[in-house]
């Protein structure tokens, strides 16, 4: 695991910063084509990284700090769902779990966007129980060789690269005989097939591993701790999804209350209250999301971020309802999109967000796990009937 960076004076890294930008600035104009290949070379990237990772080893407390004054520098902020589990979920995981040469290996085109990650997790016979999935990987020399199956696998048709959990030791306790691998998913024996969404999109797919052959370097943490490794993934990923910095009315929730004030033809007594009700849940979900994303910025995430994505998930779908409530018929109307690409986020009609809105309680873990987890770890309340924690995965019924 990477040292915690050692602290420096706040004026210190204050003009530590402001050099830096500088510097960009000056040899890079706000339109240079490699703007971003620039800015993780200058360890602007993630400054909580070590040096040469794209950071520049200090406290992520001072991630925010950066884009204030890259933003005033006039350098635009990177496209934030150009590599989403790239920079959200694959590089952290490295950084906690992966050697120094596979760190320097794929930080960088992750950060720039030239190579996609996806995660291979979810499986048909292990969705919300994801400690029972049953994708084998056997060891082969210094090679593993996997087989097994997975779904719900976002952005793997694009993707260059994954994170594989795979099941290394059937004889253990489940949550004891998995280990994470990168994978690369131009190898032999990685079939993509895309899942059509109700949206006309293919975000998710299902992946067939057949006699895929993984180098024992490419394995993150020791063997069977897979576990471990994948928190870390999960954490992250629902701080991502649930937790990301926003102005006020951002969104779908400014969609809303723009078509209520230019429309006023659209108004009903028993409307108002359910948009009223909509923008003051938007807006404590905001608040709340940027004090979790400081409080993440401190160290690892913890369960704060599945809380974010909870209400982030079940907000959204309230605006998507009231939304359709207040005009019915744009809520009808759909367009065919590119079924590759997401429509542009401002360019979305009713129509495309109500559906887009149903999975994501569904998607980074569905609501009934997350707060399954939050009453047993934050709240203490008695967990849910269960084999003993010491059951063999060959032993668990199926």
């Amino acid at each position: 695991m990477t040292a915690a960076p050692e602290p420096r004076p706040d004026t210190d890294v204050e003009t530590l910063l402001r050099a830096r930008v500088d510097a960009l600035v000056a040899e890079h104009g706000p339109d240079s084509p490699d703007l971003l290949g620039a800015r993780y070379d200058a360890g602007l990237a993630f400054v909580h990284h070590p040096e040469g990772l794209g950071g520049l080893g200090i406290s992520a407390v001072w991630q925010s700090r950066l884009e204030e004054l890259l933003v005033a520098a006039g350098v635009p902020a990177p496209a934030p769902y150009r590599n989403p589990l790239g920079t959200g979920t694959a590089v952290p995981t490295l950084l906690a779990h992966g050697t120094r040469a596979l760190q320097e290996r794929h930080f960088r085109p992750a950060w720039t966007a030239e190579e996609i990650w996806c995660q291979l997790f979810s499986e048909p016979g292990a969705g919300s129980d994801l400690a029972g999935l049953a994708t084998r990987a056997v060891l082969d020399g210094d090679t593993w060789v996997v087989n097994g199956q997975k779904v719900w696998t976002s952005y793997a048709h694009r993707a260059r690269w994954g994170l594989l959990l795979a099941r290394t030791d059937p004889e253990l306790p489940k949550h004891q005989g998995m280990t994470m691998f990168v994978i690369d998913m131009h190898d032999p024996g990685v079939e993509v097939r895309p899942l059509r969404q109700a949206t006309g999109g293919q975000e998710f797919n299902e992946v067939f591993l057949s006699d895929v052959r993984i180098p024992d370097s490419a394995r993150l943490d020791a063997r069977g701790r897979g576990w471990d490794v994948a928190r870390t993934t999960l954490l992250n990923e629902r701080a991502a999804l649930g937790a990301r910095p926003a102005p006020r009315e951002d969104g779908h929730i400014g969609w809303l209350a723009q078509l209520w004030r230019e429309r006023p033809d659209l108004r009903t007594p028993q409307l108002h209250g359910r948009v009223v009700d909509a923008w003051i849940r938007a807006e404590a979900v905001r608040l709340a999301n940027e004090r979790i994303r400081q409080l993440a910025a401190t160290g690892r995430p913890g369960l704060e971020g599945s809380g974010a994505k909870v209400q982030h998930a079940e907000t959204t779908q309230l605006v998507a309802r009231v939304r359709a409530q207040l005009d019915p018929e744009a809520a009808l109307r759909y367009d065919e999109w590119d079924p590759d690409l997401a429509p542009p986020r401002e360019e979305r009609v009713a129509g495309y967000h109500y559906l887009r809105s149903r999975p994501m309680s569904i998607e980074g873990g569905t609501t009934q796990i997350l707060l399954s987890q939050i009453a047993d770890r934050v709240l203490g309340l008695p967990r849910e009937p269960a084999l003993p924690k010491e059951t063999p995965w060959l032993e668990i019924p199926r």
